[in-house]
């Protein structure tokens, strides 16, 4: 894969790690330090990322038209800032909710802007037939993230208090800018549009293109709605778990870290899925497979029996995840110019994130009316009408043309325009 790609892929990786090592970090700001109400914290979860949503979409066209590298570099170093604030106000005495809404709308800003920039990043780093190994690895890595970070953050919570794991995530955005910046290698140089201004067109023209396109229009729509309904159940069932059922904390944890396990699995699973029954079928069917599971957490019961349904039902889950992403990702960076790469993930990650942010709140009013578990049954239902979303027969359109066709150099750097 080249020395190149191992920097930004160690790069990713400290981010990520810290990412969940910090997982939950502001709610237990907000509760253990700030003594925020339920409605406050509830306001700081759904605020932060869907504002951060809609800032972020001037965003997409104004990196479409720069180099990449100087923008994810500087993206990390927006977060570590936004991030070291929080402990300078703790220290000061003049922490507040406000303070943490404001840091978690920078930070979901940042962090659309940084997948759109490296997903266009990539595309001039590797050659295509390569994508799918660097995707499924960064999807292993996160799901390795995933097992190690929260637990790890919980016990640093408990010795050191909540404000360690907000430092620890912003030296990992530090050490990411760094890892950025010893890719090195020479950029392509983005045609001179930024010069000229943004026009509004422009704002939209990632949605455009997914809209009209047939490859990606109904994988668009699949991931929004999969995403959010998945999302929104997330804290009905701790609801439930740590109400009702009468969970203690170790076994809720337990229940969706070991499963985590399964992500590991789907992402090493994916490139060979792919090299034996080709990238349309195993998308498809790691798509279905992904929707079929949520709609059994409607039924968990207390004690080990309940657990372990959880447990198998999370791994199903999170294994067909496993598999979906990196093909996913693959799939839409192929099928998208490297003109247009940047706005097109960027709309696509605003949308998915504003769509959690609703469904989130829906799904919150809704359980207040009906109960969390008939709720989680709701989503679970309407999950298994998902696949319908999913494309049917080949489209016509080929993919578009791409300079990471050519054929790497013997150090792994991109191939000149």
């Amino acid at each position: 894969m080249g020395r190149r790609f191992r920097w930004l892929w160690a790069a990713y990786s400290v981010s990520v790690f810290g990412t969940w090592l910090a997982f939950d970090a502001f709610p237990l700001i907000a509760v253990l330090v700030l003594h925020a109400s339920p409605a406050q914290v509830a306001l700081l979860a759904a605020t932060g990322p869907a504002v951060g949503a809609v800032v972020a979409v001037p965003l997409g066209p104004w990196v479409e038209f720069r180099r990449k590298r100087p923008v994810m570099a500087g993206m990390d170093l927006v977060r570590c800032a936004a991030l070291l604030s929080v402990p300078a106000a703790y220290a000061l005495g003049v922490l507040d909710m406000g303070q943490l809404i404001v840091v978690s709308v920078v930070v979901a800003a940042a962090d659309i802007t940084f997948n759109a920039a490296s997903g266009a990043f990539l595309k001039t780093l590797l050659p295509r037939d390569r994508l799918l190994t660097a995707n499924a690895r960064f999807e292993s890595t996160m799901w390795t993230a995933t097992v190690l970070g929260p637990p790890l953050g919980g016990a640093a919570i408990g010795v050191f208090g909540p404000i360690t794991t907000v430092v620890a995530n912003a030296v990992s955005f530090l050490l990411s800018a760094l890892g950025i910046r010893a890719v090195g290698g020479d950029e392509p140089n983005p045609r001179p549009k930024a010069a000229e201004g943004l026009r509004a067109a422009d704002l939209l023209d990632g949605w455009r293109y997914i809209l009209t396109s047939p490859e990606l229009r109904p994988l668009f729509f699949n991931v929004v709605v999969v995403n959010g309904l998945i999302m929104a159940s997330a804290p009905l069932l701790a609801v439930l778990m740590l109400g009702p059922l009468g969970f203690p904390p170790w076994e809720y944890g337990l229940a969706f870290a070991v499963p985590c396990l399964g992500g590991l699995i789907g992402s090493r699973l994916a490139r060979p899925l792919v090299a034996r029954y080709g990238q349309r079928r195993v998308l498809l069917t790691s798509g279905v497979l992904r929707a079929l599971w949520p709609v059994g957490l409607a039924f968990v019961r207390p004690g080990l029996p309940g657990l372990l349904l959880i447990m198998v039902t999370e791994l199903g889950l999170i294994t067909s995840a496993g598999v979906f992403n990196p093909v996913l990702a693959t799939h839409r960076l192929d099928h998208t110019p490297d003109d247009r790469t940047a706005r097109t993930l960027s709309a696509w990650s605003v949308s998915t994130k504003a769509s959690i942010a609703a469904l989130t709140a829906l799904w919150g009013v809704l359980a207040g009316l009906v109960g969390p578990r008939t709720a989680i049954g709701v989503a679970g239902v309407l999950l298994l009408a998902t696949p319908a979303l999913l494309p049917r027969a080949s489209a016509r359109a080929t993919a578009p043309p791409s300079p990471a066709t050519a054929p790497p150099s013997p150090d792994g750097s991109p191939p000149s325009r």
